[in-house]
């Protein structure tokens, strides 16, 4: 399948994604946007810049006219328009006209931050994404979504903007903690549940190396990931209907993370909604129950929490309805039909959410 996989919008084409294990085939991709009489700004966080910030400012300031950074402390609780605007306020002060980039160097809420704010910044100006965890660079990296928190919101304001580049250093999956790698494979079992039932197998048959991180193995599965990805997102670039499917444990996910004060990571909320979404779906006789028990099994082994605390599920439903996939006040929940195959459902009752999340609430 190589390492270049081509993204289009209604046929045409609109940018790649680039898979590597080092940042030195970055610059060529560079080379390829024509930068030359551009300035580019790195937006990226207080984790990933004493990593990678330096190493990646020598190549970007090779390819363009001049190269800034904007470094922003990190964590979910700064994905913010409080954020934003120091961005905007460094860009104008800097300069920035609607034909510079910005690039996103980091995990997902830096490239949901700086993807927004390229988004809204003069209407509209270039980014690229260079994802460096798990998460983003199989899933937040990818598609055209951005967007901030509203208070305790999660992403309720932001706009769809397609990147003109995606660079994925699997390398860089090295230095993430115990903690951020797990969390992003809470968005690869998704994508097995949803869409490859092989894949969900081939998942648990190669967890010894993915844990070892060996880089083989992680570029074979970032590539099948970023597959399903590029497919479901070709068909539905706004979200309109396929795309839907990539919520699957999103709604209670999200209603989870924001209860725990997002102190729970995206990855493992996630990983928590779909065993409840799989608990309804078998309620449904959709499924068979022993696939419950297998799914508990696949988390467990990549460290993943199959339970949570201190929540009731009551409160869990109840701030379901604040989630921005909301239909005319109907949720569009996601449900598997089998494995490898998932539905919009939007006549999910609060009673089967509250007895799904009886399956995780500790």
């Amino acid at each position: 399948m190589g390492n270049r996989i081509p993204v289009h919008m209604d046929g045409t084409f609109i940018y790649e994604i680039v898979m590597e294990t080092g940042f030195d085939g970055l610059k060529k991709e560079l080379k390829n946007l024509n930068l030359g009489d551009r300035k580019v700004c790195i937006v990226t966080d207080s984790n990933v810049a004493p990593l990678y910030l330096e190493e990646v400012e020598t190549i970007v300031s090779q390819c363009c006219k001049k190269a800034e950074h904007f470094i922003f402390p990190a964590g979910e609780e700064n994905k913010n328009l409080d954020t934003v605007r120091n961005l905007y306020e460094t860009l104008i002060l800097k300069q920035f006209d609607r034909h510079d980039y910005l690039l996103a160097l980091g995990g997902g809420v830096v490239g949901d931050l700086c993807g927004y704010g390229a988004a809204t910044y003069l209407r509209g100006i270039s980014f690229i994404q260079v994802p460096t965890t798990l998460l983003s660079q199989v899933d937040s990296s990818i598609g055209g979504k951005t967007g901030v928190d509203f208070d305790s919101y999660k992403n309720m304001v932001g706009a769809f903007h397609m990147p003109k580049l995606v660079y994925s250093n699997i390398a860089s999956l090295k230095t993430l903690s115990e903690e951020q790698f797990s969390s992003g494979m809470g968005e690869i079992i998704k994508h097995g549940l949803i869409k490859d039932a092989s894949y969900y197998g081939w998942l648990m048959e190669h967890a010894s190396k993915i844990r070892n991180r060996d880089l083989e193995t992680l570029s074979e599965m970032v590539l099948v990931s970023n597959h399903i990805k590029r497919d479901v997102v070709e068909k539905d670039p706004t979200e309109q209907g396929e795309r839907a499917l990539l919520n699957l444990g999103h709604t209670l996910g999200h209603a989870i993370e924001k209860l725990s004060d997002f102190r729970l990571m995206h990855g493992h909320c996630v990983g928590l909604g779909c065993i409840a979404a799989m608990a309804i779906s078998i309620k449904r006789g959709m499924i068979r129950s022993e696939e419950l028990s297998k799914l508990l099994t696949v988390m467990k082994e990549f460290d993943m929490p199959v339970t949570v605390n201190g929540l009731s599920p009551e409160n869990i439903v109840l701030t379901t309805r604040s989630d921005k996939k909301m239909d005319s006040g109907t949720i569009r929940f996601i449900l598997l039909e089998q494995i490898g195959k998932a539905c919009v459902d939007k006549t999910i009752t609060e009673a089967e959410m509250t007895e799904g999340l009886r399956h995780i609430l500790a």
